[in-house]
């Protein structure tokens, strides 16, 4: 049970060797923090003893309060109010205590469609638009209480074991290895790959929902949750290369390589990335040059060239990899698994302007043998690989742009409620709800739109959603990277010079306005899915009797 202090009690900690303050309500030993607070001591010693929540919200976010709270609380004042625990959800949910709005017991038995239609009940700040529509007790016809089981489970976990340390792991450049095996674990991994859960490659699946009930919104809240922490690095290193270079193995790897490959991607302990983009050949796929010529006895490619910008490579034990095997153009491309211990395989990092903990790699292959059975598809068929896996890259640089629009709008909401200027707070001020107001109508516009098309992506096959809705993907890939450009300046002008320097309550901004670019030009730049949206859409709808 948490001890509780008065406030003259922490009064009478007021001098270096027992310096006590308080934040919240809530009461912190902070003796052996002073050599380590990046303020120096003189700033604690001035509020020794007292009520300090004023000034370390002046210049801390609540990530630093998640990240020291574990260590250095040492109770709570016996003037804080007491938080009721919430009673523990019931085994078995029934649609009157899981939904907001109660279903009639003596109506007839409804369709699925309908029952997930209710209204969940409401998550999260409740920050208008700080969430999708359905935390806030919107209704729906995509969710349902598996959705908000995952939702919950997955917050909870980034919230305790993950937003504290971000901001740390980024300037390091590295996330540890111990989180990404986590995600194998909680099952994470094997349900991001765009397809129904494949239990047959794991030990682990997630807890809160069935496997048989896995669809691809679960996927999407996956990735949505993970994006809360406000930076690009962070879920490119868990999901990046795994995300798009895991689905062409599935999907199109022999019985024999995928037994013995997916288990230990998928329990994490092994990594995989996707090789495509090279010095010369980025969004231009069919004239890469990475060649892969068949040995004499017929066993195996051997495969020399470069690439270039490849997210995770660094780590990656695989490697999904776009070769030349045919002639010019996109007949002549292939896809093979390219294991880093067949050697000839030489990676470094590259140093980019954001998304600095995703290990941005430039890859060498040198006369590497890759047996035949490594072959992904058809040989000189990859191009067609190579474009059902954009939709899915596409998709996911979607939720996460939009996501971090979100919090772009969320940090701003919370910065422009406790900051002051001219006599009152900045959300007082028209001028800064308008800059709201423009976050708000672009993210839930493009939001809404991405509800829509992955929803078409879980009802079409794979081949009628690559015809159909590539075009339409293109076109939304641009549309939320715009957002969230949009979206990062505008909460950079909101939060000022904080926005600025890196860490403090600007941290987030900071760091997204630095990851802008990598969500704008990867996965095809936006000059190029603006076009490719009309090309796609258009071509698309002649062959299906448009009429002009």
């Amino acid at each position: 049970m948490s001890k509780t202090f008065s406030k003259a009690d922490v009064a009478s900690h007021n001098k270096g060797d027992s310096l006590w303050i308080i934040v919240d309500d809530d009461v912190y030993d902070l003796t052996k923090f002073q050599d380590d607070h990046p303020g120096g001591k003189k700033i604690l010693t001035r509020v020794a003893g007292k009520d300090a929540s004023k000034q370390f919200w002046k210049y801390h976010n609540e990530g630093i309060l998640k990240k020291y709270k574990p260590s250095l609380q040492i109770g709570s004042l016996d003037s804080k109010p007491k938080v009721e625990p919430k009673p523990e959800p019931k085994p078995e949910a029934k649609p009157s205590t899981t939904y907001a709005a109660p279903v009639p017991t003596k109506a007839p038995v409804q369709s699925s469609q309908q029952e997930e239609a209710e209204a969940l009940e409401q998550f999260g700040s409740q920050i208008p638009f700080a969430d999708p529509s359905w935390y806030q007790n919107y209704h729906s016809a995509y969710y349902n209480e598996t959705h908000a089981a995952l939702r919950a489970e997955v917050r909870e976990w980034v919230e305790s074991e993950i937003e504290p340390f971000v901001t740390e792991w980024d300037e390091k450049k590295e996330v540890p290895r111990e989180i990404f095996l986590e995600a194998g674990r909680r099952g994470y991994l094997a349900g991001l790959l765009g397809v129904h859960y494949p239990v047959e490659y794991v030990k682990n699946t997630v807890k809160s929902v069935p496997p048989e009930k896995w669809d691809l919104f679960h996927e999407m809240i996956i990735t949505d949750e993970l994006s809360r922490v406000g930076s690009g690095g962070f879920v490119w290193n868990m999901i990046g290369g795994f995300g798009i270079g895991g689905p062409p193995l599935i999907k199109f790897g022999k019985k024999a390589l995928k037994d013995r490959i997916m288990p230990g991607i998928l329990t994490g302990e092994k990594r995989i990335c996707l090789a495509i983009t090279e010095p010369d050949a980025g969004s231009d796929v069919a004239n890469l040059t990475c060649e892969a010529k068949l040995s004499e006895d017929g066993k195996h490619y051997i495969v020399n060239g470069e690439k270039k910008w490849i997210t995770n490579g660094i780590w990656a034990d695989y490697f999904t990899t776009a070769v030349r095997t045919g002639g010019e153009g996109m007949n002549g491309v292939s896809l093979l698994l390219i294991e880093r211990d067949m050697g000839g395989v030489s990676t470094r990092r590259m140093d980019c302007q954001g998304v600095w903990s995703s290990g941005t790699t430039y890859i060498t292959f040198e006369d590497v043998k890759v047996p035949v059975e490594n072959l992904l598809g058809k040989e000189n068929q990859g191009f067609k690989v190579i474009m059902t896996n954009f939709n899915h890259e596409r998709v996911g640089i979607i939720i996460q742009s939009l996501r971090f629009s979100r919090v772009c709008y969320e940090e701003s909401v919370k910065y422009a409620s406790k900051r002051r200027t001219f006599g009152k707070k900045l959300i007082d001020h028209p001028v800064i709800r308008m800059k709201l107001a423009h976050m708000a109508r672009q993210i839930e516009a493009s939001y809404n739109w991405l509800e829509n098309l992955v929803y078409q992506c879980e009802k079409m096959g794979e081949t009628e959603a690559m015809l159909r809705l590539g075009g339409a993907i293109a076109g939304l890939k641009a549309q939320s990277t715009l957002t969230f450009e949009f979206c990062a300046r505008e909460a950079s002008q909101i939060f000022g010079g904080l926005s600025y320097s890196r860490g403090g309550q600007g941290a987030k901004v900071e760091r997204l306005y630095r990851d802008v670019r990598a969500y704008a030009i990867p996965g095809g730049s936006e000059e190029i899915m603006l076009d490719l949206s009309m090309r796609q859409s258009l071509r698309v709808a002649k062959a299906s009797g448009m009429k002009l």
